[in-house]
């Protein structure tokens, strides 16, 4: 049975890796086989899936279109606009104000918020906006990882850790993941003052967007700040986090369309922005990665891992971190972590430590790691995307010569602090 597991747990990602449009299709033809073999009994499969990840996903999609359909988020980057009319430190601030949103926002959407801006100014500007986009993308793609609520990577570790919203600003009596990732952002800094040293041009008169409704910016404020206060609660239901995302997305829904504001199209559009290929995916992969771990298959990584490491935490470490930024430049950190995480459980039990410093080291290696190709987070893809619906390719050379000093920056700083912080944890 251990064997049938494994091909089709490699099956499954070998899928991914080459049908990216059928990657949900993929992950539940993969779990029913599970089911139908018996390696996932019928009776564990609801078990399997975190209802919780699931609803704070969905929630939070819906409550993010509505903020994104309030013209609020244009409105704070024109403010920025009007105070830093220099080309090239407007380009530092919107990508800071990027991985300021994406703490708290899907990092897909936030490029989808703060792309047309870009574009506007580079258009104003009569420049290519390629620059200006990947830096907003992988921006995004950093910062992702410092809250709860800011990837779907921190969503899965929260899960897997029992981490509640305020653990990821202090954890153990420890700065949490927000000041790691933080300070790997101020370090990008210089990276763009270099990159974007001969922007010198000047923007005046920006227009500020006239936003439309408050109403989902206090939503989503409402959302964090629920998360915060439940986060003092103990010993509340595992489910909490997500029925508390997806209350403020249907109280929204309810009260726009009380206020006359929701129509049915418009309120079939919002629907349509939740990610149900995401959510099909990691339902999908809940019930392979259950599968597996019945199986035996997770030990057995766990013990690799451990054995590659020689028995030393500083070298499994390192190993964890720089393999998960290597793996995930070309396979999606989503599967990758979701797949990962039980192994790190493995791998701290048998060299006899807190799994806290396996886990945030991949959660760094693994988020900011997507940065170092265009195929290695969905807001990368987006990003060319939009690119090339306005006439501009993108090629990998391109992207790596912003991708890759973000990348290597980050990366090393989050490694470096991931483990002063986290490495005496006792187990």
């Amino acid at each position: 049975m251990k064997t049938v597991a494994m091909l089709s747990f490699v099956a499954v990602y070998v899928l991914l890796l080459l049908l990216p449009n059928y990657r949900a299709i993929s992950a539940l033809a993969a779990a029913a086989v599970f089911a139908l073999l018996g390696i996932v009994p019928l009776g564990e499969i609801a078990g399997a899936v975190d209802w919780n990840v699931l609803l704070m996903l969905a929630g939070t999609m819906g409550t993010v279109d509505l903020f994104i359909r309030s013209n609020m988020p244009n409105r704070l980057s024109d403010r920025l606009a009007a105070l830093l009319p220099s080309v090239k430190w407007l380009i530092i601030a919107l990508a800071l104000f990027a991985g300021l949103v994406s703490a708290f926002v899907d990092n897909v959407a936030t490029v989808l918020m703060l792309a047309p801006v870009g574009m506007a100014i580079a258009k104003k500007l009569k420049i290519s906006p390629v620059a200006p986009i990947l830096t907003i993308a992988v921006s995004s793609n950093l910062q992702g990882a410092a809250t709860l609520v800011g990837d779907t990577t921190s969503i899965l570790l929260a899960g897997h850790m029992g981490l509640d919203f305020m653990d990821f600003f202090a954890y153990e009596g420890r700065p949490g993941m927000f000041w790691v990732v933080e300070v790997g952002a101020l370090v990008t800094v210089p990276v763009m003052l270099l990159l974007f040293r001969k922007e010198k041009g000047k923007l005046y008169g920006a227009e500020l967007t006239p936003v439309t409704d408050y109403l989902p910016t206090g939503l989503l404020l409402g959302t964090v700040a629920s998360l915060i206060a439940a986060s003092f609660v103990p010993d509340k239901p595992e489910i909490t986090n997500g029925v508390i995302c997806m209350a403020f997305f249907l109280v929204g829904l309810i009260l726009e369309a009380v206020r006359g504001r929701l129509t049915a199209n418009v309120a079939a559009d919002v629907m349509k922005a939740i990610d149900y290929e995401t959510l099909a995916l990691l339902t999908g992969l809940f019930v392979v990665i259950h599968g597996i771990e019945r199986a035996g298959i997770i030990d057995d990584i766990s013990h690799i891992i451990t054995s590659l490491g020689g028995g030393s935490l500083f070298l499994t470490y390192t190993i964890i971190v720089w393999a998960s930024v290597l793996i995930s430049a070309f396979v999606d950190n989503i599967p990758y972590t979701a797949t990962m995480l039980p192994v790190m459980t493995g791998v701290a039990a048998s060299l006899g430590v807190n799994q806290a410093v396996l886990c945030f080291g991949l959660l760094t290696g693994a988020t900011l790691g997507g940065n170092l190709t265009p195929v290695g987070a969905s807001a990368n893809i987006a990003a060319c995307g939009i690119l090339r619906r306005e006439g501009y390719e993108v090629s990998t050379g391109q992207f790596m010569r912003i991708g890759v000093p973000f990348t290597l920056a980050a990366v090393f700083t989050g490694y470096v602090l991931v483990w002063l912080f986290y490495s005496g944890i006792g187990a």
